[in-house]
């Protein structure tokens, strides 16, 4: 086995990407020279079987939008929490050569919220019903925080953004957004919701982490809601990754 191993993330459009520079300046402060990283950008999630067979040194992937759920059935086998969430964001590749899927989202935002929490933080608005909106909502009920998902469509548990009345933000102190809306460079756009609802009770937590602070934060910071960026989330959701890697 070569002393040299590769990992890396697969997505579409991740120049941006944290991971890249994360695990790169990582592997250099801690002299693990024959570590490299690098973005595997593919336009459709049937380009991955190729990402897998031009790199042989591959020993990790990190997933991101929007394959975390699509990646799965390229995969030979999934954890227990992954299979639950239905959503990877985390592949090993084990010692015979099998792709095993993990998910570590829900254990970054499960650290990164869990200090801001307070008694009345009951009930959730989770914007978004993607891979990360369905590991935020895996979090959610092992804090035992109720929760509703907000979409451009109605469905089981979800309701639409015109449907976030007055009164729901009154219920619901916790709002996470989980789309990538407001993204840079698209720095102006953020989910549209009654904004003039949020108050100092509110927790806003938005998954982007660039810019560090998305027109939704500033919008919620205006009314005196507590904030939080998802950098933190991915420093952790990355060391766990590190570590399913190298167990």
């Amino acid at each position: 086995m070569s002393d040299f191993r590769q990992f890396g993330l697969i997505g579409r459009n991740i120049d941006y990407s944290f991971s890249k520079s994360y695990f790169t300046e990582k592997f250099l402060s801690e002299g693990l020279e024959g570590n490299t990283y690098q973005n595997f950008d593919i336009p459709d999630i049937t380009d991955f079987q190729d990402v897998i067979e031009n790199n042989p040194d591959l020993s990790g992937l990190n997933v991101t939008i929007p394959y975390k759920s699509s990646v799965i059935p390229f995969l030979d086998k999934l954890s227990k929490k992954a299979n639950a969430i239905g959503a990877v964001n985390t592949i090993k590749f084990t010692k015979k050569g099998k792709l095993k899927g993990y998910n570590t989202d829900w254990y970054g935002f499960t650290k990164s919220i869990e200090p801001l929490l307070k008694p009345e933080h009951q009930k959730a608005l989770i914007l978004g019903t993607g891979g990360a909106a369905k590991a935020v909502s895996f979090a959610l009920e092992n804090l035992g925080i109720g929760h509703v998902f907000v979409s451009r469509n109605e469905g089981p548990n979800t309701i639409t953004y015109e449907q976030v009345s007055p009164y729901m933000m009154g219920e619901y102190l916790l709002v996470i957004h989980c789309t990538p809306l407001g993204t840079s460079p698209e720095v102006d756009k953020y989910p549209n919701i009654p904004y003039d609802c949020f108050t100092p009770s509110h927790i806003a937590y938005d998954l982007i982490y660039n810019p560090s602070e998305t027109t939704f934060l500033r919008k919620a910071a205006a009314f005196g809601a507590v904030t939080k960026n998802g950098y933190d989330m991915l420093v952790f959701q990355a060391e766990k990754a590190w570590e399913i890697w190298n167990s």
